[in-house]
């Protein structure tokens, strides 16, 4: 991932492969991203794709709302995709100063599991 002046890498050069994962969905505010596997949980962050900004606070009330909106669609992208019973969901601007959710939840038997890359391939899918 590029990285801007400011030190944000996320407001740097988007990319379809970044350190955290691969890109599933591009929405009108926010990029997704599927985390490298880590055991059966499965993780993908949401990225604020707009000016730099550190949390949902800083959104006006029309970004807020679609912001929110873009991880709900990937958490249900998730749970429909790897049939998971539930999810979680974490806001934090914690090692990289800069929007973004984690939406996670523990993979159960019959999700696609033949891969991370192929597991990105089915949520782009799912997605759109």
């Amino acid at each position: 991932m590029g990285v801007r002046e400011d030190g944000c890498a996320w407001c740097g050069e988007r990319r379809d492969e970044t350190v955290f994962g691969l890109r599933i969905w591009s929405g009108r505010v926010s990029d997704a991203y599927l985390a490298r596997p880590v055991r059966s949980r499965i993780r993908a962050v949401v990225v604020w794709r707009g000016r730099h900004v550190v949390e949902p606070a800083d959104l006006s009330p029309v970004e807020a709302d679609l912001y929110h909106r873009e991880v709900v669609t990937v958490a249900r992208a998730i749970r429909d995709c790897f049939r998971v019973r539930r999810l979680s969901y974490l806001t934090t601007p914690d090692a990289e100063p800069h929007l973004h959710t984690f939406v996670s939840g523990d993979r159960v038997e019959g999700g696609p599991g033949e891969g991370w890359r192929a597991d990105a391939a089915a949520l782009h899918t799912t997605l759109g």
